[in-house]
């Protein structure tokens, strides 16, 4: 298993222009991963990652063995987190990092192990300005591209599961499994779970990857 922070995200820093940080050319930084592995991969994007990964694999589905799109959606987020992303960017602009922070935290329900929000303060001070800031432009903006995954993974014969938390909130619940079915793709509501569905059940989480690989693909998950 593999797991790649994208660039300006994290421990990947942004050392080239804005467009590196776009939806297209992380798919590309992607594909040269998959280049580098030297055969198809089993490719699992979560939220912001799934619009990544479903790019890649329309870009180039040789690449492929299967596609789980986690917390993801059908185009840019909506609904109440669209409305959060674009007041963050309002603060953001106007006082910065630090006040985006304490606003976020300010307005999350979520309530996490003292490990955890390290972690999430950590990661987001860690990732780039112009990362984070492509980042948000692109969950705002990104087109509606399902049509053209169906066609390509339908072309490929590249098995698709869509999953999520019960409880999410970034896309509802009702337009993943319309994605879903117009992707003709596995369907798995994740129970205990919100938009973070790893970490807030990750036990079930798994069993429901595990058994996707095992089974939906027919064999394991490299």
């Amino acid at each position: 298993m593999i797991a790649v922070d994208q660039h300006g995200q994290y421990e990947s820093p942004a050392t080239n222009p804005e467009w590196e940080c776009t939806v297209e050319a992380l798919a590309g930084h992607v594909g040269r991963v998959i280049d580098e592995i030297g055969r198809p991969v089993h490719l699992l994007g979560h939220s912001f990652g799934g619009l990544v990964a479903r790019s890649a694999v329309i870009a180039r589905p040789s690449g492929a063995a299967s596609l789980v799109l986690l917390s993801s959606g059908p185009a840019g987020i909506v609904g109440p987190r669209r409305i959060a992303l674009r007041a963050m960017r309002v603060v953001y602009n106007r006082s910065g990092r630090d006040a985006v922070w304490a606003a976020v935290r300010a307005a999350d329900t979520v309530v996490y192990p003292p490990a955890g929000l390290e972690f999430l303060k950590r990661r987001f001070f860690a990732s780039s300005d112009v990362g984070l800031r492509v980042m948000g432009e692109q969950l705002l903006d990104e087109p509606d591209r399902v049509s053209e995954l169906a066609a390509t993974v339908g072309d490929a014969d590249v098995p698709v599961l869509v999953a999520h938390g019960i409880a999410d909130d970034a896309w509802p619940p009702r337009l993943q499994a319309e994605m879903a079915a117009r992707l003709d793709a596995r369907y798995e509501v994740i129970a205990g779970a919100a938009h973070s569905p790893a970490t807030e059940n990750p036990k079930a989480t798994a069993a429901v990857l595990v058994e996707f690989w095992r089974n939906g693909v027919g064999q394991q998950a490299a």
